[in-house]
């Protein structure tokens, strides 16, 4: 008898059990996985979606075989929004609160590109606000006449100032046959700075390659285990302080440092699937993108850029160091016609503008060269409201890290916070 009232009391406590809400964490666990599945469907239908993975193979293997419909994708993609509003928000630890929050924001971008992907078109600034989380800062081109007024005095001269830029810029091409050895001196330098700060993944890596007929000048393709592979695109010529831009940005402390960082702590260290699958069009990429940009300021604070370019780049491309200070001077300048670019791509997808105003317009207030112009305009044909990224999100990142104080260490350490956590658009404001 006693065996059995014994045996009855194990059976019930295993039936309270079993219905019992599974905690937090596990259920935040399960969600993370069919978000990853959704989002590796979502790129069986689109070529380039997914950015980055380095997740179970076999799930990526599964998506590719079986992908449900874009319509079954966002039914899921619902169900997955509802199970994350249900949550007790009360019950969830600090960092768990981060993550449902990035799940949630992650999963209503992914649903919203499915809607792009079978040809719906919303204004610009309310794609970027679905697709990216960010509400775009978008200011008139006029804004930007007082820019050109301080460049015309660095470029004196006759002709289109554009014109004019793009001579004097010519005079720092780096040759084809030295930039190879121009392009590893600056990823070199950029790691050792990053790597003096951040403590990087034991193992971590790089390959290097060469590349054309791309609409983007370069790209870093994560491949996990710490390892990236860094294309540059050399369809037109590239100027010397490209080198230092492109290493900071796709490799330390951008990109690559970021990638490696997130499946260091994150996937490896915490078991959250979810950052293992990068879908391009999504939030972290307005992080990734403003991360990139702002690194080369935090390796390369004030004069030191200018410093390493002439004794270090300039001989390398077999360029003449004296000639770096004003190079560096027409380079600020040109960094403040940076979301020139914003204006231009939401009057050209937004139907203002036909292309060759977009062309027209994008040598005159960016001033660059008409197969620059042409270039650009096939990357916003391609990634649209992607191109707020860059601009303000470096404006973003910048703030945010910036507010840390004026001690460069500390700069560092919110860096890194930044660049290993599932942080947000919304997390910088």
């Amino acid at each position: 008898m006693r065996a059995f009232v014994f045996g009855l009391v194990l059976t019930l406590l295993a039936a309270c059990a079993s219905t019992r809400p599974a905690p937090p964490a596990a259920k935040l666990d399960s969600i993370a996985h069919d978000y990853v599945r959704l989002v590796l469907e979502i790129g069986a239908h689109e070529e380039g979606y997914i950015d980055a993975y380095y997740g179970p193979p076999e799930l990526k293997t599964a998506a590719e075989a079986h992908p449900r419909s874009l319509a079954d994708l966002r039914e899921a993609a619902d169900r997955l929004l509802v199970a994350l509003e249900d949550m007790d928000y009360a019950a969830l630890q600090p960092l768990e609160k981060k993550r449902r929050f990035f799940l949630m924001s992650h999963i209503a971008s992914a649903e919203f590109r499915t809607r792009m992907i079978e040809g719906e078109r919303v204004p610009f600034a309310q794609e970027a606000n679905r697709m990216l989380g960010v509400a775009a800062r978008i200011e008139p081109l006029s804004s930007y006449d007082p820019v050109l007024a301080r460049i015309e005095t660095l470029v004196p001269g006759r002709g289109p100032l554009a014109e004019r830029v793009e001579a004097f810029r010519r005079r720092y091409i780096i040759p084809r046959d030295r930039l190879d050895a121009v392009m590893r001196a600056a990823i070199a330098e950029c790691r050792a700075r990053t790597a003096a700060h951040i403590a990087l993944p034991e193992g971590e890596a790089f390959t290097l390659e060469f590349v054309t007929n791309q609409p983007w000048s370069g790209y870093n393709w994560f491949q996990g285990g710490a390892k990236s592979l860094i294309q540059i695109n050399t369809d037109l010529p590239i100027f010397i302080d490209r080198a230092v831009d492109l290493g900071c940005h796709e490799g330390y402390p951008g990109h690559h440092t970021h990638h490696a960082l997130m499946e260091q702590r994150l996937y490896r260290g915490r078991g959250w699937i979810e950052v293992s699958v990068y879908p391009l069009f999504s939030p972290s990429s307005f992080i990734a993108e403003g991360e990139g940009n702002y690194g080369v300021d935090l390796a390369f604070p004030g004069e030191e850029r200018t410093r390493f370019e002439a004794e270090v780049l300039f001989p390398l491309a077999g360029l003449d160091p004296a000639a770096a200070p004003a190079y560096a001077a027409l380079r600020r300048a040109l960094k403040d016609l940076t979301l020139a670019r914003i204006k231009i791509a939401q009057m050209y997808l937004d139907g203002e503008i036909d292309r060759p105003r977009a062309l027209e317009l994008s040598q005159r207030y960016r001033l660059i060269s008409p197969e620059r112009a042409a270039q650009d305009l096939s990357f916003m044909e391609k990634y649209r409201s992607y191109v707020i990224n860059y601009g303000l999100g470096e404006i973003a990142v910048r703030e945010h890290i910036e507010r840390a104080g004026a001690d460069p260490a500390a700069r560092w350490a919110a860096m890194y916070e930044l660049l290993s956590s599932p942080s947000l658009p919304s997390d910088l404001r």
